[in-house]
């Protein structure tokens, strides 16, 4: 159990880091290309890579803002009840987390699969679109496994265990 918690955390952390790499990426051909568009030479297809960089950036960032707890939440009543009330409501929570995002995986994974089978493409470059789909699935993946070990924490905590 612990050399598949060690490959979580080893997935999310090359993750995080190549949503920076597109981050830091999409930012870099930004300013090229509006220094391009001065000078009357515009980067070829840049809004079309800059849309696919910036979904890249915020699917592969997800699994670790979750394990981070970088999200949004409303915890301000939950922090005054006791330890196991809260890992209750986490119970609750991380079960409709996990499976809601089980089915997106599986669903965006056959709708890449069906984009691919299409021969769809972007319109100014033809860069086959159904590979972002994969990438953005398969970081939703790591996130449902993410939320499956909360689900089995919380579980753990309900029977008393740590």
């Amino acid at each position: 159990m612990v050399a598949v918690l060690k490959l979580f955390q080893w997935l999310r952390d090359l993750l995080k880091m190549g949503g920076a790499v597109c981050l830091v990426a999409m930012t870099i051909m930004t300013c090229a290309d509006v220094v391009g568009r001065y000078l009357g030479h515009p980067i070829l297809g840049s809004v079309e890579i800059a849309g696919f960089m910036a979904t890249m950036a915020a699917a592969l960032a997800l699994p670790y803002t979750h394990r981070m707890r970088g999200h949004i939440g409303v915890e301000v009543v939950v922090r005054l009840l006791s330890q196991r009330t809260q890992a209750a409501i986490g119970l609750c929570t991380n079960t409709l987390a996990f499976l809601m995002f089980a089915v997106i995986s599986w669903r965006m994974a056959n709708y890449a699969e069906t984009m691919r089978r299409s021969g769809e493409v972007s319109i100014s470059l033809e860069f086959p679109e159904h590979t972002i789909i994969y990438i953005t699935a398969f970081c939703f993946l790591i996130l449902t496994l993410n939320l499956l070990e909360d689900v089995l924490k919380d579980v753990n905590t309900l029977m008393g265990k740590k």
